[in-house]
């Protein structure tokens, strides 16, 4: 598409209407909008350009989505860079739009919202592992095959992005950083954006100290991911304090059984769908308890405390795969 007006972006979103709103945090907020010339449905992210940094946002954005393109990455359509009709600068994003909303719709459904409690939303294992192996991808091109390593730095549920078919599409690059060299994995990193490097939780406890941007910061956030993803609980969770954090949690309690830390809904969704003799249920139960280990070693992995020690997302690919792979066999 060519660079939309904000006319057309204005229409599209019945004037940024509160009933089009669809999600909002960071440096603006994003609208379900229908462009007028061919009625494509398309997610406008708009820019609050009040906000610090904002702008620098916009443009990493646009830097980190002009040349990359994968099947787990985000869509950008557009962009608009511009005047509003009141002569404040206006700068927004057009994305493809995801039918499923994010991750953390799924994970953390609102409890006032009276669809939820009509139709919850649950994700089973096998949904879970592909949304996972879909961030590992997306994550192992942006590291491994693109022509200049991206760490994307923001990585999180909200962030995580679910089409029709319930495919996650990594999103949100307003934080991304550029490494200098293909082989500079921790030093002298060249940014293309901002310094902030992250959110509470998510971000590698390396950043805190002053550490430059890499490739590892993403492996420990999709550690955390996984964690959240597959016990229910946010690394912000009140029960986290002092030296309590999600990692040393499932760490711990993996000694005494999976059983123990895996989100319920999750073992009772793929139990339920088990129509045949207990016998099976039982055989099932195991294979799915089994995976669940390997799943949570490999966020343990990933999320260890030194960059040096964390498993490198091409591993952490691979062995999910195979987890998949034996789940279904």
């Amino acid at each position: 598409m060519s660079q939309v007006s904000y006319a057309t972006l204005l229409k599209a979103t019945e004037g940024f209407s509160s009933a089009n709103l669809i999600g909002a945090g960071g440096f603006g907020s994003v609208y379900k909008g229908v462009l007028d010339d061919d009625r494509v449905v398309v997610a406008v992210k708009v820019f609050n350009m009040l906000h610090r940094g904002a702008s620098e946002s916009f443009i990493a954005e646009c830097e980190a989505l002009r040349n990359i393109r994968h099947r787990n990455l985000v869509k950008i359509l557009t962009a608009c860079s511009s005047i509003d009709f009141s002569g404040n600068d206006f700068k927004a994003l057009v994305y493809e739009f995801m039918d499923n909303g994010s991750l953390e719709e799924w994970l953390h459904p609102s409890t006032g919202n009276e669809e939820v409690i009509k139709a919850p939303k649950i994700l089973s294992l096998v949904q879970r592992l592909d949304i996972a192996i879909d961030v590992a991808c997306a994550l192992d091109y942006l590291h491994n095959l693109c022509e200049t390593p991206i760490v994307h730095c923001d990585l999180k549920p909200s962030n995580v992005l679910l089409d029709k078919e319930l495919t996650g599409h990594v999103s949100d690059f307003g934080l991304a950083k550029f490494l200098s060299k293909p082989t500079d994995n921790v030093s002298e990193n060249q940014s293309s954006s901002i310094g902030i490097r992250g959110s509470v939780g998510y971000a590698a406890p390396e950043y805190g100290m002053g550490s430059e941007v890499s490739t590892n910061g993403d492996v420990y956030s999709f550690g955390i991911l996984l964690f959240e993803m597959f016990t229910g609980k946010r690394p912000t969770d009140y029960m986290f304090s002092d030296r309590l954090n999600l990692h040393n949690f499932v760490k711990t309690v993996l000694l005494e059984g999976v059983a123990e830390i895996a989100d319920s809904l999750v073992i009772q969704e793929d139990i339920t769908n088990v129509d045949d003799a207990p016998n099976r249920s039982n055989v099932r139960a195991q294979k799915m308890e089994e995976c669940l280990t390997l799943i949570f070693e490999i966020g343990i992995a990933c999320s260890a405390e030194s960059p040096t020690n964390r498993k490198d997302i091409k591993n952490a690919l691979s062995e999910l795969h195979s987890i998949r792979k034996s789940l279904l066999g």
